[in-house]
């Protein structure tokens, strides 16, 4: 018998183990790789569901990696069809103007590729965006023993907010406090810490770092209790009003004038008839439904490139809370904007590091971190991407073509 031969053997045992309840699919034996121990968990899976796991276990990524740093009790992946739009080109700080982008965007929605492609060719050449970098945040929440010890504690943290800055910055290099923004009721005290992080994304670096200034200054030197490490003024992966005001993360704007013969040659509509879709759909329908966002589906493509790219999905709550404007112009044109204010996203770290999404990052001109730029780019092209997306789903409902652009796609 083979070594291999063994271990398939082993791996059946294991799985037979997991699937009688004997043992639990953490607790592997240390001597199967990590493609061993996915192959006995399915295999378990498979014994205790009936249904066969072949095409989850078919994939490319590198267990190894992925189990130490990506997903834990790992069985194989969830594929997801990703396709392209483009070029699109755009004038921005980050992207030049000569620069043909074609965008990777992941999704099961059928439409939505056609669609934003519609978009890139009616606005590419048009474009302008802008990217101001607001900060990663992160907001422990403190008990105190009275509004009198919450005084205390706050003029603390703004007398030492050299020192907190010093301890912080020291647990990495690219890190940088950027403010402290206090919020206190009565003995509940938050402290809403933000960051710049370069490339990164930033959610670990700045969560340990803040852990650190807590642990070692607040806590000592004022007696305040840390109650959680994150206390959901942050706001982290939820929709808020303080992340739209203030930002987190990415803020990117993104314009363009679309002439008369675009408007009608390409998207089928003209400048009134769009103005009208904004105006009654989204400024209106939005505020009659208490909506957080002033758009038509600004999460569609935030999702998509967040997927194709390896960002945290759960962020796309917060790609969803943007504005896009329309407005009329002389000779029949029509003035299109999109302003997201809260973009979490990186370009080093997380999901960026798997061989697919560093494939379609390479493909926006993107290959690893670049003191800062490289996410700055990132967020740029993703502006220009929902602008494109938001320009034509409008030029569709103004057209009354949505429903007829799904029945020709078979969806």
């Amino acid at each position: 018998m083979t070594s291999n031969d063994t271990f398939l053997d082993r791996v059946t045992v294991v799985a037979e183990e997991i699937a009688s309840g004997e043992r639990r699919v953490h607790q592997l034996p240390d001597d199967l790789s990590a493609e061993q121990k996915g192959e006995a968990r399915r295999r378990a899976l498979e014994l205790h569901s009936g249904t066969t796991l072949d095409a989850i276990g078919d994939y490319c990524l590198d267990a190894a990696l992925v189990s130490a740093k990506h997903c834990e009790n790992f069985i194989g992946a969830a594929q997801v069809p990703m396709g392209v739009v483009g070029p699109l080109s755009m004038s921005g700080r980050h992207v030049d103007v000569e620069e043909r982008i074609f965008v990777p965007l992941a999704t099961t929605e059928g439409a939505l590729l056609a669609s934003t492609a519609r978009g890139c060719r009616a606005i590419s050449g048009k474009v302008t965006v802008d990217v101001e970098d607001t900060g990663m945040t992160r907001a422990p929440v403190f008990r105190t023993s009275g509004i009198t010890h919450t005084r205390r504690l706050l003029d603390w943290v703004a007398e030492h907010t050299p020192d907190i800055r010093s301890l912080a910055e020291q647990t990495s290099r690219h890190l940088q406090l950027t403010g402290i923004q206090p919020l206190a009721v009565g003995t509940t005290v938050f402290l809403r810490f933000a960051f710049t992080t370069d490339d990164a994304m930033g959610m670990n670096m700045v969560t340990l770092a803040v852990d650190q200034v807590v642990t070692e200054l607040i806590e000592p030197q004022t007696g305040a209790q840390c109650v959680a490490l994150s206390g959901n003024v942050c706001v982290d992966k939820k929709p808020a009003w303080i992340n739209v005001i203030e930002g987190r993360g990415k803020r990117v704007y993104a314009e363009a004038v679309l002439d008369a013969e675009t408007l009608e040659d390409t998207l089928k509509t003209s400048a009134e008839a769009l103005c009208e879709v904004q105006y009654r759909k989204n400024l209106i329908g939005s505020a009659m439904a208490g909506a957080m966002g002033s758009n038509a589906h600004h999460a569609n493509l935030v999702a998509a490139l967040f997927l194709a790219t390896g960002q945290d999905l759960a962020h796309v709550t917060t790609g969803a809370t943007g504005i896009t404007c329309v407005e009329a112009r002389p000779d029949g044109a029509a003035y299109v904007s999109v302003y997201l204010p809260e973009l979490t996203l990186g370009t080093v770290g997380g999901g960026t590091a798997l061989e697919t999404q560093k494939e379609a990052l390479g493909l926006l001109g993107i290959h690893g971190g670049d003191d800062g730029r490289t996410a700055l780019r990132l967020a740029e092209i993703l502006g220009a991407t929902v602008l494109a997306g938001e320009v034509s789903l409008l030029a569709a409902l103004a057209s009354r073509d949505l429903a007829r652009a799904h029945r020709t796609l078979a969806r």
